[in-house]
């Protein structure tokens, strides 16, 4: 009978310190999980676009290339390839700052002479000043597209859409705040250009365009050519083209905003 006890002790001591074992294990894999999720893993140096904070440091130093009288804002963020690096060519005329950004498989240089063969355009950004805030603001071509007429579409978010076609052109155009914003497509393929409009005004639900003094326009084609777009700041207007991706365009645009 003593033998059956001690038996017993000996089970239910091996039974409990089992369960000890166990319950250790769940708190340690559940700790490792708990770790996981809530510290972030710093990117290697050699990561690219690299982190936000890389990033300003570049357009920074893409700022400190440019001897212009007149002070100019730049994007907080450039769209880059996964592995690939920020860097940008810079010209100064008069009073015309001409930027164009690349990304390169290899960190150069900004103002490399290389870039132009070895590196792929992103976009390029043109900041002009004239004498006088008319001056600037004849230069952007505003529409209010409820007055224009056109035929009604429904863009999502209570945002109304109005289309014009002609000579083989559908464009849908639409107003958020002070920007007049169109798509273009083909009149064979309408659908095309609402459907990257709506993928816009989505977009545009999250994020900002930077505010116009006085007005803004952006074209974007479905077709990847010809986006463009176009804002006054006073006496300056800011103009971003040979960007193929239309959604890209537009993140970029967005990234200017303050």
């Amino acid at each position: 009978m003593g033998v059956n006890k001690m038996k017993r002790t000996v089970f239910l001591l091996f039974l409990s310190i089992c369960m000890m074992s166990a319950c250790t294990d769940r708190e340690k894999k559940q700790q490792a999980h708990e770790s996981e999720v809530h510290i972030p893993v710093e990117q290697s140096n050699n990561d690219n676009s690299g982190t936000t904070m890389k990033q300003t440091e570049i357009l920074q130093q893409i700022k400190d290339q440019i001897p212009a009288d007149f002070p100019i804002k730049m994007p907080t963020t450039i769209p880059i390839s996964q592995d690939a690096f920020l860097t940008a060519t810079t010209r100064t005329e008069g009073n015309q700052v001409d930027i164009i950004f690349y990304e390169s498989k290899e960190n150069m240089p900004i103002n490399d002479i290389r870039l132009k063969k070895s590196a792929t355009v992103i976009g390029r950004l043109i900041v002009k000043q004239y004498k006088n805030a008319e001056g600037a603001s004849a230069q952007i071509a505003f529409d209010n597209f409820s007055q224009n007429g056109g035929q009604k579409v429904d863009l999502g978010y209570n945002i109304k859409g109005y289309q014009d076609a002609g000579a083989g052109s559908l464009w849908t155009g639409w107003n958020e705040g002070r920007w007049a914003i169109a798509t273009h497509t083909r009149t064979d393929n309408p659908e095309a250009g609402i459907k990257l409009a709506k993928q816009v005004v989505e977009y545009l639900e999250s994020h900002m365009l930077p505010i116009p003094k006085q007005y803004g326009m952006a074209q974007l084609d479905v077709y990847q050519t010809g986006n463009l777009i176009v804002w006054q700041d006073k006496k300056l207007v800011y103009t971003l083209d040979s960007i193929k991706d239309p959604l890209k365009a537009i993140a970029i645009a967005t990234a200017f905003y303050q």
